[in-house]
């Protein structure tokens, strides 16, 4: 199984969360457990809007560490596809959603990966697997 980090799910990472921590040392071998560019973009983002100092460095290594511990997939052009249908389904049901989360929920649709997220918006997202791994 493939499963996908979204922006909270890492962030429970760089926390420790006991439960996600614990989730990612049970995972069988021949599981993969991915980011994609959004989500890399994001923390990033979140670190450099920062006052530089230490918290600023010791997430910054933080993310670095973790980053280089997870493939970073980039986001296909297929990808589009399911943006724009996902994003055409929740309009006409009078429901928004984040750009960005448009974007990590149509990559895990396209690469065919379980999204690991708190967010429940994704959960209503037809076809979408989800999981949380900070509840038991």
């Amino acid at each position: 199984m493939i499963y996908l980090l979204d922006t909270n799910a890492f962030t429970d990472i760089m926390r420790e969360h006991p439960r996600m921590i614990a989730r990612l040392e049970g995972l069988p071998t021949d599981d993969r457990v991915v980011i994609c560019s959004i989500v890399r973009g994001e923390i990033l983002y979140g670190i450099n809007r920062l006052s530089p100092g230490k918290r600023q460095q010791d997430l910054s290594s933080k993310a670095e560490n973790i980053f280089a511990a997870l493939l970073c997939e980039p986001v296909p052009e297929a990808a589009a596809d399911h943006y724009a249908s996902v994003k055409n389904t929740r309009l006409k049901k009078g429901l928004s959603m984040d750009e960005n989360d448009l974007w990590i929920a149509a990559t895990a649709l396209h690469v065919g990966a379980c999204l690991v997220t708190r967010d429940h918006d994704m959960q209503q997202i037809d076809g979408l697997i989800v999981a949380d791994w900070t509840t038991p």
